[in-house]
């Protein structure tokens, strides 16, 4: 039983390196401008694991195949210095592993989490809740109107809880269901929820943020493939979360503009 393992952990093994090597289960497309960077530390994350794990795994079936040889003649063999400095080898090795991954990834994260936002970006107010995205734009005015928690009324469409009788910077305000925005253009996301926690997440992007209910939580980024992408949230967020999602639109910038009027009429 014990050669039987360890040929199994090897094919396990073998298969396994040879499914990542040729990444048949891969991201799709990238269509942002920070997507190379992620998928570069993507594949140098997944290369250094990839080959500790191979040699781990393989070493594994090595002792385990020798294991069974209980011939009385066959010597003992023990580590220098017992179990001890073998464990404290191993820890340091995946300590340096994530600690050098950590210093390659960092440039590419600052620019995602630190970064300040183009100033010429395209702004969008965020809402979450159970179980659906909207999405506010700025009217012609180019003012967000207040909104108020306590006018919030989604029988009424009133999403965002704005007061266009009292407030005129929110009359021209543009509520969509669809993330509609122009390619090659940075947008910049303000984001929060109105119950529970949320996930704003499009794999071709590279993006996945959470929504912190109390918290507005800014994302940037600049898409540069026109397209059709889907919204999900990756966070359980109650019964309905499976089929809470939404679209991400990514046009040219006259189909942007015909996109924003065609909306103000409505």
């Amino acid at each position: 039983m014990g050669k039987l393992l360890a040929v199994l952990l090897t094919i396990i093994t073998v298969v396994s390196a040879v499914i990542f090597a040729q990444h048949i289960w891969w991201p799709p497309q990238d269509i942002s401008v920070l997507g190379s960077g992620i998928d570069h530390q993507l594949s140098e994350t997944m290369t250094a694991s990839g080959i500790l794990f191979i040699l781990a795994q393989l070493f594994l079936a090595l002792f385990i195949w020798r294991s069974t040889d209980r011939s009385p003649e066959r010597k003992v063999k023990r580590f220098p210095g017992g179990a001890t400095p073998m464990v404290v080898l191993a820890s340091a090795l995946v300590g340096v592993e994530i600690l050098v991954l950590s210093l390659v990834g960092s440039k590419v994260w600052a620019s995602i989490y630190l970064a300040p936002p183009d100033p010429g970006a395209l702004h969008i107010d965020v809402q979450a809740e159970q179980f659906a995205f909207y999405f506010r734009y700025a009217g012609p005015d180019g003012a967000f109107g207040g909104t108020h928690p306590d006018l919030i009324d989604d029988a009424n469409g009133n999403y965002f809880g704005l007061d266009p009788a009292n407030d005129t910077t929110a009359r021209d305000d543009i509520v969509s269901g669809t993330l509609a925005i122009p390619v090659n253009r940075p947008i910049y996301l303000t984001m929060h929820a109105k119950d529970v926690s949320h996930a704003f997440y499009v794999p071709e992007l590279r993006i996945q943020q959470d929504f912190v209910p109390g918290l507005d939580v800014p994302l940037h980024f600049t898409a540069t493939k026109p397209g059709k992408y889907e919204i999900v949230c990756t966070q359980l967020c109650g019964l309905g979360h499976y089929n809470m999602r939404a679209f991400l639109e990514v046009m040219s910038q006259d189909d942007f503009a015909q996109w924003l009027k065609d909306q103000a009429t409505f």
